[in-house]
């Protein structure tokens, strides 16, 4: 099979991830500036989380750019992944109406997890299809910047319980950190090419 489908059926769902994500915020009953300071956390809130679909999303796209084969078991690792996404804009829009309290921050933080898990999966899925020899299995190598991620979600979900505003804080780190896409593939890709 083609990755194409697969990309351009993921492209889909993270558009309507993002679209679902944006209507979560209500207009407010005002014309003043006022009016728009209890969509605050709302808004901050969508940012986070239009962040992290956008670090999937451009992630995901280097990640298929290494691609040779794709067989049942890199659909399913992807749909999997794509189901965490999908539960983005519920976590995020619980998390912002109720001002970043703990349950819902840290709800956040298993979707989170479960999203990276995926992700993680994915990849997997990937290079077993290819081959441990493949252009993917070289530029994830170890992948210790993956499993740091991993750590730190896990690490901030019981955080939320003692001070969400420290697992928040690592919600935007690992945001900050991943912001850059994953230059491993570009790298190896390149080094192909020449």
């Amino acid at each position: 099979m083609k990755k194409n489908r697969l990309e351009a059926f993921s492209d889909g769902v993270l558009a309507i991830i993002i679209t679902i994500m944006v209507l979560e915020m209500k207009v407010p009953h005002g014309e003043n500036l006022a009016a728009l300071g209890p969509l605050l956390p709302v808004f901050l809130s969508y940012i986070l989380s239009f962040v992290y679909v956008g670090i999937y999303w451009n992630n995901h796209h280097h990640l298929l750019h290494a691609v040779q084969h794709v067989d049942g078991r890199v659909l399913w690792a992807n749909l999997h992944l794509l189901f965490w996404l999908s539960l983005f804009p519920f976590v995020s829009g619980w998390m912002g109406e109720n001002h970043f309290s703990p349950l819902p921050s840290a709800l956040y933080g298993v979707v989170l997890l479960m999203a990276s898990g995926a992700y993680w999966l994915l990849t997997r899925a990937i290079i077993s299809a290819d081959g441990q020899n493949s252009l993917l299995a070289k530029a994830v190598g170890k992948d210790q910047k993956g499993n740091l991620s991993l750590l730190l979600y896990a690490a901030a979900i019981p955080l939320a319980f003692v001070n969400q505003w420290i697992s928040q804080a690592l919600y935007v780190a690992l945001a900050l950190m991943w912001l850059v896409p994953d230059r491993r593939i570009e790298k190896v890709l390149s080094e192909r090419n020449h």
